[in-house]
């Protein structure tokens, strides 16, 4: 069936930020969507409020969008585009239900837009708790014992049926968000009050407990023909009761019968059909008792989903781009499999010859009041996967990827002594992050597989695996490298044992265990990912590493750039860095090299095998990379755009002579050094907070008295302002180097002065060597102290001088020059009374790159790539120009709905997720829109609550006129209440939580406030009115944190929604 004729124009969502729950993987589904859709030849519109990403790029889609994804700005959108379809099925849980808003709304039938991909029946049908049940036992699938509750009361009724434990999941959410597992009567209410608050149509369905039961997943793909194909079977290590994004996951499934496979496989085509799933990819969802094998389906996604891009990397069938081409009439056996350059049809099920391994990534050291337990609400913020030739290989590979300093299946022992057997068998029974890594210390200590397996129901085929590991490794402890044969030494690299493990284990370094196996001739063979095991030849380069057996990596003799990518997503290090990779990528193609990109993130554009013309999908680790080099012998290599991930890797690669592309690596250590980044300072006469290194705790409480506080403490080296902490006294400095960081010559710790009031500047610089230009110039909204992540930022400036604007350009000239950048550096300023300040410099790409490159319409890190081998910015004619008359605001998205004991404040610890763009033709209506795009919701009147602390007060003279003539009553606490009735306003006299009811959290909890301005310092006050802030985040009322936050708002406030402006990039940079 040829392509549709009633189509010429489709409107794709997207998922806007990255969320916990929804992370970059929709930018993998989007772009591939966009480019096979334009290719198509049909005019392609998105709507995505996400900078950060591929698919926001002009050139991706024929009118791109960067607006809030609510259905009135789609709306809007589609009486200006006037689509002939909506494809809903690319942005997750967020475009789905937009898509079914505007269906409610009437918006498709006023406008004759019709959905395709997935219909609104086949959604609800999906979605909503009651009908999935219904239609599964229509069809003779049985379901969890479940009831369905709409209220409180509804809920404590279906408990009563169902018992305890019991699991709530709303309807509607992604991520399990507002979900858990409730084991008593206390913990039921708090998960069902959350859950009905955060589900869309106030629904939770409460099923039995499957916990300990074996978990898997499906991903199916179904044509308008009723043509099916199983993509992929993925199996969770983890049995249910853990979130299967939470849960590491292997594909294809390991232990199940060919039986039981045919059973799940059959199905989840009825399931397909029945709810009616017309074209595209699903994924099911299934549950096992390991007792008896009956089977029962959990839930069903009538979309790509996370799992859909695990699935499409781990076999290379590119489920996105086949979906997309689906909805708009082909059939699967009218496309041609990429992979197999068009000698399979895409109706060919896909079959693997080797292992994948997903883990997920966490961040609960950001979240220290959170309980770090897993549960069925996600809370991982990112993934690594690995492919191996069996499953050990495929494991081990995966934990070296996981950038925690990991070199294998490492003990937590603490300095040589196992945990105690209560701490490990707690941390068997209630799973947290390190569960795997507590499994393997009980195996270690001789405990039996039989009581591991009892107190974690992993399946014993997972427990054996892991053992054996065990064993070679007490084994390999007897040996010396001298005399381990060739033979043994083989068998550990086919086991997936890195070079840096076995040295461990033997006490030698990582270069003698390389040199080692290197003399024996052990080399990695790379093999390629096919689609079809080897049955047909394969014309696309995607690769992994192996041992024993055929090399298939047949590397080319053409001039070669090796660009190193970015790792798994984690909070300081995201998208954007994939982003950078990929237009590193894109560049050296363009000017005729052939681009290598390594990296082991299965939810990135970088990762898809048609962004590169080669791709080893591989842990970025030293032996890795070396290994990768001396097969491709690449002209040179990239590694200022992956973040921290391939920077570490510096010294290494530039010690054994690799030629790294751009700035000079001794610059990187200029930067990063604390005394030579001092020195620096000084030549070039700049300004810098009053700072000190300690090396131990004695010494760094002396160099804070001298500084003075409040001082900003962290250790060196880090990203997102790992263990980052402002402090106010001695006391708190003390808790903080007890508590917080190891302090040593080795790890010493950095004390910055901090600058009260300051407004932080972050400024992208891109320099050929010789010419060098400012990519944008970014002011802060929040003041300097809140990292520079979690900052909303202003492009241009908003309130900045010229004079001030003008010293910044030429330090970072003097910045450039000194250090020889070539290619990207970001500078952190503060500003202070007109006074300039140097924070820190970064010789690489930073986080603002994509946003500054979607604002001027130049790919910042596509030009700087490029000046990396020798074309100047004046032969690039490059201009960083802004459009006229617009303003540009990035706002962070935070996770703390995901932790809801956690203080949701800002602070010099990086904790955002993600980010939005807000463009308009003034500062508060980008700012407006930002804020709309993050989900906050801004009221436009009623009564504020003021709470500020001292150095602040001053602020209100301005502020608390201008919030009263904006439409707001004023409510205070006695000291600001008096402040603010001193100046002649009219202020309401609320209690503080201390001073007895009703005080201000009842207020909150009543929705009697529609906007809180909350400052404040020191860890005791902050501790006493963290109840305010996570009350106000419960209920959906704006807060903010800082004073420079509240002027914001002021602004936001005087834009009208109704006036909005919406234009595309391709409109904005004409």
């Amino acid at each position: 069936m040829p392509k549709r004729s009633d189509i010429s124009s489709v409107l794709i969502i997207g998922a806007g930020p990255i969320i916990i729950g929804q992370a970059c993987e929709f930018d993998y589904s989007g772009a591939q969507a966009c480019k096979a859709l334009k290719e198509e030849g049909f005019r392609v519109i998105l709507v995505n409020s996400n900078p950060a990403t591929i698919m926001t790029d002009p050139l991706l889609a024929d009118a791109t969008y960067i607006e809030p994804i609510h259905w009135k700005s789609v709306e809007k959108i589609i009486e200006k585009e006037k689509p002939d379809a909506i494809l809903p099925t690319m942005g997750g849980q967020t475009a789905l239900n937009t898509a079914l808003t505007l269906d409610k709304e009437g918006v498709l039938k006023k406008h004759n837009v019709f959905l395709i991909g997935a219909n609104r029946t086949a959604i609800d049908k999906a979605e909503d708790r009651q009908l999935f049940d219904e239609t599964m036992q229509s069809i003779n699938l049985e379901t969890p014992a479940s009831g369905i509750a709409h209220s409180m009361s509804d809920a404590m009724d279906v408990q009563k049926k169902i018992g305890f434990p019991c699991i709530i999941r709303p309807s509607f959410t992604m991520g399990g968000t507002g979900g858990g597992i409730a084991y008593n009567i206390s913990e039921f209410k708090t998960i069902c009050e959350k859950g009905l608050e955060l589900s869309p149509t106030n629904e939770l369905l409460i099923d039995e407990s499957l916990i300990g039961w074996k978990e898997y997943e499906m991903e199916v793909v179904r044509d308008s023909k009723d043509n099916c194909i199983i993509v992929c079977s993925i199996e969770n290590l983890d049995p249910m009761g853990i979130h299967t994004g939470d849960s590491t996951t292997i594909a294809p499934a390991q232990t199940l019968t060919d039986k039981e496979y045919q059973i799940m496989r059959n199905a989840s085509f009825k399931i397909l059909r029945e709810i009616g799933v017309e074209t595209g990819g699903s994924n099911v969802q299934f549950a096992i008792n390991p007792d008896n094998g009956k089977m029962v389906v959990i839930e069903m996604n009538p979309r790509v989903s996370r799992s859909s891009a695990l699935a499409s990397k781990a076999t290379g069938f590119p489920i996105a781009k086949v979906a997309a081409l689906l909805s708009v009439g082909y059939t699967l056996d009218e496309l041609k499999n990429d992979i197999t350059g068009g000698l399979t049809p895409a109706s060919f099920e896909p079959s693997i010859d080797y292992i994948v391994t997903k883990i997920p990534k966490f961040a609960f050291e950001k979240f220290p009041q959170a309980s770090p337990k897993l549960t069925t609400q996600m809370k991982s913020v990112g993934e690594v996967m690995s492919i191996g030739s069996n499953f050990q290989e495929s494991f081990q590979k995966a934990l070296c990827s996981m950038e925690e300093g990991l070199n294998g299946l490492n003990s937590v022992n603490n300095k040589g002594s196992f945990p105690s057997d209560e701490i490990i068998r707690s941390e068997l029974t209630i799973p947290g992050p390190k569960r795997i890594f507590y499994l393997a210390d009980a195996l270690r200590k001789g405990w039996d597989i039989k009581e591991v397996h009892t107190l974690t129901k992993i399946d014993y085929w997972f427990l054996n695996q892991i053992y054996e590991i065990i064993e070679i490794e007490e084994n390999l402890k007897k040996c010396n490298l001298e005399n381990i044969s060739s033979q043994n030494l083989q068998e550990l690299k086919e086991k997936g044992f890195s070079d840096n493990r076995i040295a461990e284990i033997l006490r030698v370094t990582e270069d003698d265990v390389r040199s080692f196996r290197k003399k024996k001739n052990i080399q990695p063979v790379y093999r390629r990912v096919d689609t079809c095991a080897a049955e047909f030849s394969t014309s696309t380069c995607y690769m992994y590493s192996s041992y024993g057996g055929k090399c298939e990596s047949n590397p080319t003799s053409k001039k070669k750039i090796l660009v190193i990518g970015s790792g798994p997503n984690r909070i300081g290090q995201g998208i954007e860095f994939d982003y950078c990779c990929v237009h590193a990528s894109i560049a050296m193609q363009e000017e005729g090299y052939e681009s290598i990109m390594v990296n082991c993130n299965p939810e990135t554009v970088s990762t898809d095998y048609d962004v590169s013309n080669r791709l080893y999908f591989e842990p970025i680790t030293a032996e890795k990379i070396l290994d990768i080099i001396d097969l491709e012998k690449p002209e040179g290599v990239i590694i200022q755009f992956g973040g921290q991930t391939p920077l570490k890797l510096a010294n290494i690669l530039s010690d054994k002579g690799v030629n790294i592309l751009g700035t000079n690596v001794d610059a990187i250590d200029r930067s990063e050094d604390r005394e030579r980044f001092q020195e620096l300072v000084n030549k070039l006469n700049l300004k810098q907070p009053s700072n000190a290194t300690a090396k131990n705790s004695k010494e760094a409480i002396t160099k804070a008295d001298e500084i003075g506080f409040p001082i900003v403490v962290r250790p060196s080296y880090v990203l997102g302002g790992r263990a980052m902490q402002l402090v106010n006294n001695t006391q708190e400095l003390q808790k903080y180097l007890n508590e917080a960081v190891e302090v040593s010559n080795s790890k010493p710790i950095l004390l910055d002065s901090y600058l009260t009031d300051a407004i932080e500047v972050d400024v992208d610089v891109v320099s050929d060597g010789e010419n060098i230009e400012i990519g944008g110039i970014l002011q802060h909204i929040e003041q300097a102290g809140i990292h520079s992540g979690d900052s909303a930022c202003s492009l241009p400036p908003y309130s900045l001088s010229k004079k001030v604007q003008e010293i910044m350009k030429d330090q970072a000239v003097s910045i450039a020059k000194e250090l020889k950048i070539v290619g990207l550096m970001n500078i952190q300023y503060a500003i202070k009374d007109e006074d300039v300040f140097i924070i820190e410099v970064n010789p690489r790409a930073s986080r603002t790159v994509p946003f500054i490159s979607k604002a001027i319409g130049n790919s910042l890190a596509k030009v700087a790539s490029k000046t990396m081998i020798g074309r100047s910015l004046i032969e690039q004619n490059f201009s960083s120009e802004l459009p006229k008359n617009l303003s540009f605001v990035k706002e962070a998205v935070m996770p703390f709905d995901k932790f809801p004991h956690v203080d949701p404040i800002l602070g010099p610890e990086m904790k955002s997720t993600g980010e939005v763009m807000g463009i308009g033709p003034n500062f508060g209506e980008a700012y407006a829109k930002a804020q709309k795009g993050a989900n906050k919701i801004l009221r436009k009147s009623g009564k504020v609550f003021i709470s500020v602390k001292k150095s602040d007060k001053k602020y209100l003279n301005k502020f608390a006129g201008e919030i009263i003539n904006a439409g707001f009553d004023i409510i205070a606490t006695s000291g600001t209440a008096n402040y603010i009735e001193n100046l002649g306003f009219k202020v309401k006299r609320i209690n503080k939580v201390t001073e007895g009811r009703p005080h201000i959290v009842d207020s909150l909890l009543n929705n009697e406030i529609d906007l809180v301005i909350n400052t404040t310092e020191g860890s005791q006050s902050i501790k006493d009115s963290a109840s305010i802030r996570q009350s106000a985040l419960r209920n959906k009322i704006f807060c903010t944190t800082t004073m420079f936050g509240a002027f914001a708002i002021i602004d936001a406030l005087k834009s009208n929604e109704k006036e909005w402006t919406y234009s595309t990039l391709q409109e904005i940079n004409k």
